[in-house]
């Protein structure tokens, strides 16, 4: 059946079949230069090379006798042969190179002058050698036919002359540069010279420069050609940086007043970049007697004869209004900022009611150059509030500001949206003047635009909320009402869009807001935002973006309702959440939280819910969990955190026997070691505590103890012999040994059977019965070790808690363990203290019972 509708479909009509005829010609062009670029056997032979040469004798044959693609290699792989053999280098490869190029095609002229920069940049020679041995071949290739070329070259030259020494320059390059920049050499020649003498201007002093080569900046000055007067115009801002304030004012300018009223459209324009370049070198006379005439002439003209000048005066008016405001008048003053504005809606409000097609197409020229003009006016837009001063911008900016931050085109709103930060430090305490000019580019159509905004976004944010740098109101944004759905409807338009990099980067500014607006507003508005982009989004920047602006909006969230439901999510749709990318971001969060709260805020409320990810079904999950243990363990403190510590233990112990994954089994054993060298923070005045406790505790016993004994002697002397006996040179008798041993019996029980949580009550059972009780056993083994060098009780309950599930299968042995502890903790506060600070090494939980005996079980490297 297919077959039949396969041809009914199919028209072979003669009109369709040359048709297909021709399609098929196209796909046999297009495969042709495949066939050629295969090279044939002969081609192959030409194209192989000895593997037994060296890499000097392989360059030196390959320019001799390879073809140009292999001797192009070869000079590419010059600073390469430069630094691993200078001498031989230049003794066989640079003479052939030189030999080469005479006749080399572009592709390898242009590659050796890059080569040829990047071994002087190398330093693999002394200046000295280099310009012996490459200078001369530079030189020989400035004058190239193709432009190209040349200008490769040439930018190789001015960056040697950096480095050569003054005489090699004078003697190398300034003498040959008087005849090469003659009015009888070629149009290359005094291109070339122009640029060289710019260079030059800050190598040698200024009387030298004044004999020898300001002769012939005029000369150029005043070539027949208008691309030699352009080049050189655009080279008197060095020459007049190296000459000085006195030779600029009676050479220079004067050049540059006849070359501004040059008949060439780009020599004008030059002349006029020139001029505002060089405007702090002139004196206030010049500025007003020279200068100002110009650009006023410039200004009338741009519009009229002139149009190829309006783009650069667009750009540099800013510079050129606060250059020349000492020296106008309010009139002056009036005029040029007119200027500005005519320039910031130039081409709005232009009608055309013509149809003609040349028409229109000059039109669409003319609004390419219009939407160039008015984006320059938006690049200039801080400059000119400066120029009006911030207290009047009100009244003389601000409408233009509004049509700029309102223009139809792109480009003009992606400037001002870069420039509203320096234009809302400008304002200072009239900032909240264009609060909704912010509101309107947050609301932009264009992303773009919005990209550009955010990048200062917290900065503005913060001076709308303060009324400026220098006040110090400290009121949120109540003046902006728009703020809060424009800041929503800018990160919805981000989110809806494929540009994930301005997702992320708004994200990641929004972290400011607890800065800006209340804690309600971000609690009901952002904070579950935040939470919906981590569960739905698909880009995993963008949802590491949210979990931390997430916590830094729990950080500063002071209501603990509101506190209480945010962590309760955390942990039941990241942490407990049915896809394992959820739980991977849950971890992500818990980075972030330990970053940004304290270490009891995170044992109080995540540290439990992240080691229940042991059981997690998703190695990937497992395994990321292991890397993040040795962050887990550094948020403990001892004795406050010793029951989560004992949790971790057990965690740890599970994986050891249960983990099946390769890689996660890996990653756990070297966890263990880094978990191992870790030392765990103690608290010094929990610690304190205890031990004033327990001293207090021991004092009474021994109070006790004696007021029992004075009793008793007096009651009956029999009686008192045998008490003397049983316990020879001790302060305390049987009886209160054995009520002591009770005592710490009962809340060594009452530990092991609260120090788990009940959700992690089926910890310590491994699946692996030989395999676990062998580790038990080692473990039991090392926990009486240190067990019996305990001297304080809530030590010795945490160590029997942490081994009394395995290491102790009877409550039997847990007394005869006991009793052999309490025999060997009998002593006076000496030993104790002495015993204390061992166990304290330094300010480490140390001994670490079950990773130092995971240490010695696993043997890795």
């Amino acid at each position: 059946m297919h077959p039949i509708i396969f041809f009914s479909k199919m028209d072979f009509s003669q009109s369709n079949l040359f048709g297909y005829i021709e399609d098929l010609q196209e796909l046999t062009i297009i495969e042709r230069p495949v066939r050629r670029s295969l090279k044939t056997p002969e081609e192959i032979e030409r194209l192989t090379v000895d593997e037994e040469l060296g890499d000097i004798e392989r360059a030196v044959y390959l320019l001799s006798s390879g073809q140009d693609i292999q001797g192009t290699s070869v000079v590419a792989n010059l600073p390469v042969l430069m630094r691993q053999n200078p001498a031989e280098t230049l003794r066989r490869v640079l003479p052939k190179i030189r030999e080469v190029l005479h006749v080399a095609g572009v592709e390898m002229q242009l590659t050796a002058a890059v080569s040829f920069l990047t071994v002087l940049q190398e330093e693999s020679v002394s200046i000295h050698t280099y310009s012996h041995s490459f200078l001369h071949i530079i030189l020989q290739h400035l004058e190239h036919r193709d432009a190209g070329v040349s200008n490769a070259w040439l930018e190789t030259l001015l960056a040697v002359i950096e480095a050569l020494p003054k005489e090699t320059v004078r003697h190398e390059i300034l003498n040959p540069l008087v005849s090469k920049a003659q009015l009888s050499q070629s149009l290359q020649s005094r291109l070339v010279s122009c640029k060289i003498m710019g260079k030059l201007a800050n190598k040698f002093e200024a009387h030298i420069m004044k004999r020898e080569i300001l002769p012939l900046v005029k000369s150029l000055c005043q070539d027949v050609e208008y691309e030699v007067r352009t080049c050189m115009c655009r080279q008197l801002e060095h020459i007049a940086q190296g000459i000085g304030t006195e030779l600029t004012k009676t050479v220079v300018l004067p050049e540059l007043v006849e070359l501004a009223r040059d008949e060439s459209s780009s020599v004008r324009l030059a002349a006029f970049e020139t001029l505002v370049n060089l405007l702090e070198m002139f004196d206030a006379d010049d500025r007003s007697q020279t200068v100002l005439p110009l650009v006023k002439s410039f200004c009338e003209k741009s519009f009229k004869s002139d149009e190829s000048i309006l783009i650069s005066l667009s750009f540099h008016l800013g510079k050129l209004c606060n250059g020349l405001y000492g020296i106008f008048t309010p009139e002056q003053h009036l005029r040029f900022l007119e200027f500005y504005k005519k320039l910031s809606t130039l081409g709005l409000q232009q009608e055309n009611g013509h149809n003609d097609n040349q028409l229109q197409l000059q039109t669409l020229e003319q609004e390419k150059k219009y939407i160039s003009v008015r984006k320059n006016c938006a690049y200039n837009f801080p400059a000119m509030i400066v120029f009006v001063d911030p207290k009047n911008f009100h009244l003389e900016l601000y409408s233009i500001f509004f049509c700029l931050c309102h223009d139809p085109e792109v480009p003009v709103r992606y400037t001002m949206a870069i420039s509203f930060y320096e234009v809302a430090k400008l304002l200072n305490s009239g900032v909240y003047t264009i609060h909704k000019e912010l509101v309107t580019l947050l609301q932009d159509e264009s992303l773009e635009v919005l990209d550009a905004l955010v990048g200062h976004l917290p900065e503005i944010l913060e001076l709308m909320a303060n009324g400026g740098e220098n006040s110090g109101s400290e009121s949120k944004l109540l003046s902006i009402p728009d703020l809060i759905p424009a800041l929503t409807t800018a990160e919805q338009r981000a989110a809806t869009s494929l540009k994930w990099r301005t997702h992320e980067k708004l994200l990641q500014k929004y972290a400011c807001l607890p800065h800006i607006i209340s804690s309600d507003q971000i609690y009901y508005r952002f904070l579950h935002r935040m939470l919906t982009i981590i569960l739905t989004n698909n880009v995993l920047p963008v949802q590491k973006a949210a979990a931390r602006t997430l916590c830094v909006y729990l950080r500063y969230n002071r209501k603990q309702e509101q506190r209480h439901e945010v962590i309760q999510k955390l942990i039941e749709q990241l942490g407990q959440g049915k896809s394992y990318w959820n739980r991977l971001r849950f971890l992500d969060t818990c980075e972030f939280i330990m970053e940004l709260f304290s270490k009891s805020f995170f044992c109080k409320y995540f540290f439990l819910p992240v080691l229940e990810l042991t059981h997690d079904p998703v190695a990937n999950v497992r395994m990321k969990l292991c890397y993040l243990l040795p962050k887990v363990k550094s948020t403990l403190k001892i004795p406050t955190d010793k029951h989560l510590l004992q949790q971790l233990e057990l965690c740890i112990r599970k994986l050891l026997c249960q983990e099946k994954d390769k890689d996660v089994l890996t990653i756990v054993k070297r966890t263990v070691l880094e978990l191992d060298r870790m030392e765990i923070s103690v608290d010094a005045e929990q610690l304190e505590k205890e031990k004033q406790q327990n001293e207090g505790r021991s004092t009474n016993i021994n109070d006790k103890m004696f007021e029992k004994k004075r009793r008793d002697s007096k009651t009956s002397s029999v009686l008192t012999k045998s008490i003397t006996l049983s316990v020879p040179g001790s302060s305390s008798g049987p009886s209160a040994g054995k009520e002591d041993k009770k005592s710490k019996l009962v809340r060594s029980q009452s530990f092991n059977t609260q120090a788990l949580h009940p959700k992690y009550s089926n910890i310590d059972k491994c699946p692996n019965k030989s395999s676990a009780t062998g580790y038990t056993s080692s473990v039991s083994g090392m926990g009486k070790s240190c067990m019996l060098s305990f001297s304080d009780d809530s030590f010795r309950s945490h160590s029997a808690g942490n081994s009394g599930n395995t290491a102790f299968p009877s409550s039997s042995s847990s007394r005869n363990l006991f009793n052999s502890t309490d025999q060997k903790s009998n002593g006076n506060k000496e030993s104790q203290s002495r015993k204390m600070s061992i166990f304290y090494h330094g300010s480490s939980w140390r001994p670490l019972v079950l990773f130092r005996g995971m240490s010695r079980l696993l043997a890795l490297p």
